[in-house]
């Protein structure tokens, strides 16, 4: 698999309010760890629409991780200015990832002007990826379930990886043990 589209929930749907929330630290090292074995096996680009949440906290991961690693991220927002609506943190936050990225270009000239321009994005990156890597607790869909029902179309040639609830929780027990502290 040479490119990974990645999505998930919004921070919202998540109850995470504020950027320094200790739960987008484990959902980050969920993503970090998800994406090193996808590197391993030859993973090139990352692709994100860049929405609020997941997708961001993903491309800062890829980003983070082009330092050890040649990975590539692209951000292709279904619009132009996804973001003048958003908190002013997290416009800053996908502000950095569209001037870091190897490539950005919205699907859609202007602003918003319907949910089709969702709709569309979504296949745009089902058909342009190999595979997704999608955060998603089976009893809660948020946004994400308009994607996660996208790719069941697909599902027969179209790996479809999930970051649970459970991997979350073996992301906190990772971090929690390398604290000299929790040994004591």
């Amino acid at each position: 698999m040479k490119v990974l589209a990645v999505t998930g929930y919004k921070p919202m749907e998540l109850n995470i309010y504020k950027p320094d929330d200790d739960r987008i630290k484990y959902i980050k090292a969920a993503l970090e760890s998800r994406l090193v074995g996808f590197i391993e096996d030859g993973l090139e680009w990352v692709i994100i629409s860049g929405k609020m949440g997941v997708e961001q906290w993903a491309g800062e991961v890829a980003l983070s991780l082009r330092e050890s690693y040649d990975l590539k991220l692209a951000v292709i927002p279904p619009f132009e200015h996804q973001d003048e609506r958003w908190p002013e943190h997290i416009q800053h936050v996908y502000q950095e990832l569209i001037s870091s990225a190897d490539f950005f270009r919205p699907l859609y000239k202007g602003r918003y002007s319907g949910p089709y321009q969702y709709r569309t994005c979504n296949q745009w990156l089902i058909d342009k990826s190999d595979g997704c890597l999608l955060l998603l607790d089976d009893e809660f869909h948020g946004s994400n379930r308009y994607f996660y029902q996208e790719t069941q179309s697909h599902a027969d040639d179209y790996p479809i990886y999930l970051i649970t609830p459970s991997d979350l929780e073996d992301a906190v027990e990772d971090i929690r043990m390398t604290n000299p502290d929790y040994w004591e």
